[in-house]
């Protein structure tokens, strides 16, 4: 990927124009939005590969958009607000957000986090992501074309969920603590990783499962961790 484009969402002009700068330091191609449905219609016009979006915005605010450019894309998203409450941040991954961060934020932490997305999501067509299939039960994961199927149908799932479910398949029948989970696939040290984990875990199940409640392949063993079930 020879240019990268990054779209900046928030109502607050000065903020889209300070993080552009930064990311233009870096050398990303950057596109501005100013509420949800400026967003959308950058996306639908352009090649985007990651978007930071405000949550409290006018016209359509980031919840919104979110759930809009889930509905039609996997590119990683990274969720900015002035809230510090868990609600929002375990609302923005339910819908799908890779990754968020609190206002006011140190710019070096969200280049750093803008960085370990694209990695992720890069990566995935990169040497690291060889032909390899892995298959356990009605579950396979081809990771050379990065489709993911249970029985036979497609499943699709964000570039977060795809490498925990990757991991955890790679190594069915193992268990994982949520802060190996999270310093595997986040490539960062653990801290307090407990609702990230298990909010992505939940999304998963809900795509992989036929019940979620009773998974067959996504399971928890409670006071350890989780594990994909080596069938």
């Amino acid at each position: 990927m020879t240019e990268v484009n990054i779209l900046i969402c928030d109502d607050d002009k000065a903020i889209v124009d300070a993080i552009g700068i930064y990311l233009e330091n870096e050398g990303f191609s950057i596109f501005k939005a100013f509420n949800g449905v400026e967003a959308i219609e950058v996306i639908d016009g352009q090649e985007i590969h990651l978007v930071i979006m405000d949550i409290m915005m006018p016209k359509m605010d980031g919840i919104q958009a979110t759930r809009k450019i889930r509905e039609e894309s996997n590119i990683p998203l990274i969720m900015l607000s002035a809230k510090t409450e868990d609600y929002d941040k375990i609302l923005g991954l339910n819908l799908g957000a890779d990754d968020y961060i609190t206002k006011p934020f140190n710019p070096l932490e969200l280049i750093a986090r803008v960085k370990s997305q694209l990695r992720r999501y890069t990566t995935l067509g990169s040497l690291e992501t060889k032909s390899n299939v892995y298959k356990t039960g009605g579950l396979m994961i081809d990771d050379e074309s990065k489709i993911i199927t249970v029985d036979g149908e497609a499943v699709q799932l964000t570039p977060v969920q795809y490498k925990i479910l990757k991991f955890l398949t790679a190594n069915a029948g193992r268990v994982y603590s949520i802060e190996e989970i999270y310093e595997k696939v986040w490539n960062e040290t653990a801290f307090s990783p407990e609702n990230t984990v298990s909010v992505h875990i939940r999304k998963i199940r809900e795509k992989i499962e036929i019940n979620p409640k009773e998974p067959k392949y996504l399971k928890v063993v409670w006071g350890i961790g989780y594990k994909v079930e080596k069938i």
